[in-house]
């Protein structure tokens, strides 16, 4: 596939918005197809974020290195947009690096073709804006959990919507992202078995 549908496309973002095929037809035009392998840097810490990505397989991390450890902020699946938003936002390099968790195909859009569709027409403001959207709902849904709910609650949330991504992902990965040791993550896999 080295050319995202439109149909593909307008399947993502109808939740957000409908718009003719023939305006996703377009936007794909401004995509390009990158692979990744198995744990590759997309972006590496220091360096600005230029792409917004839908994977169409595979998954993608954010990580920061704190305490000599890598520390897991995000996870992305397919069928989801990924980016490092901060920087990407700012228009500036961040402390945060991306990185393929499995052997990852995306289809990429870069800055200076979203900056044309913004000032395209009205729909490839929306196009943008529901991409950007989606990103800030899924940080602050990830911000809400982390301060609400237990380790425990936000295993059994991730089992519950997407069960077999538990199996996709390191599990050094997991612990990372709910904020506990990989013994913590052990234990609450025992309590839930």
């Amino acid at each position: 596939m080295n050319k995202l549908q439109g149909i593909y496309i307008k399947k993502l973002f109808d939740p957000y918005f409908e718009a003719p095929l023939e305006t996703w037809e377009k936007f794909s035009n401004h995509m390009v197809f990158r692979s990744f392998k198995k744990n590759e840097i997309i972006k590496d810490v220091d360096e600005t974020e230029n792409y917004i990505d839908i994977i169409i397989q595979g998954s993608i991390g954010v990580f920061l290195w704190a305490d000599n450890n890598k520390k897991c902020l995000d996870l992305f699946y397919e069928d989801y947009f990924s980016c490092d938003y901060m920087s990407y936002l700012e228009n500036k390099p961040t402390e945060l690096f991306t990185m393929s968790l499995e052997a990852t195909e995306v289809f990429s859009i870069h800055r200076k073709n979203i900056e044309e569709l913004y000032y395209d027409n009205i729909i490839g403001l929306k196009i943008v804006r529901a991409a950007t959207e989606s990103l800030f709902k899924h940080k602050q849904r990830q911000q809400i959990d982390l301060l609400t709910k237990t380790a425990e609650e936000r295993y059994h949330l991730m089992m519950k919507e997407s069960p077999e991504l538990l199996n996709r992902t390191a599990s050094k990965h997991i612990a990372s992202y709910l904020g506990v040791t990989p013994e913590s993550l052990s234990r609450i896999r025992k309590l839930m078995s």
